[in-house]
């Protein structure tokens, strides 16, 4: 089975905030060069994000579609690469202390790779998760610095504070 899982440092409603834009999927899912909504619902039931894959001189265009959404805690997509078949990817969110644990099982579903899926397939599977989750986690801890940053500079700040300082 291909289901794999990490701690990341930050809060649950951080990682969901990565999950919810579909602009940064390319940054976490291994082998996309590019993503973007083909609707403004995502990541609502039936919402789409196409994406791009560049392998040297051919690209590969294809999309994600949600086909379970269960904020904050599950998402489950259907991505489809077209002749290659679709593959299904749930992705748990689970409270860990302050931090979150983030289960992402994955299984080929239709075409080519559904009919021969097998143990040497999972075990693809499973490398590209073991890059997938820590570049997820460093795609949630940026954006939760830059938020947090932005956050710090709209505070304004007191005027006695100023003084003292």
């Amino acid at each position: 089975m291909a289901i794999r899982h990490q701690v990341i440092e930050q809060p649950p409603d951080a990682v969901w905030a990565v999950l919810e834009d579909p602009r940064l999927y390319a940054e976490w899912v291994v082998g996309t060069s590019a993503s973007w909504p083909l609707d403004r619902r995502w990541p609502q039931v039936d919402a789409a994000l196409a994406y791009r894959v560049d392998l040297g001189p051919w690209t590969l265009e294809g999309r994600t579609v949600v086909r379970r959404w269960e904020p904050p805690r599950r998402l489950e997509l259907e991505a489809d690469s077209g002749r290659l078949g679709t593959a299904r990817i749930a992705v748990e969110v689970r409270p860990w202390g302050g931090q979150t644990l983030v289960l992402v099982d994955e299984h080929p579903l239709r075409g080519p790779g559904g009919a021969l899926h097998a143990a040497p397939l999972d075990l693809l599977i499973q490398l590209r998760h073991r890059s997938m989750l820590p570049r997820l986690a460093r795609t949630v801890e940026r954006v939760a610095s830059a938020t947090s940053d932005t956050a710090a500079r709209a505070v304004p700040r007191d005027s006695a504070t100023s003084r003292r300082a």
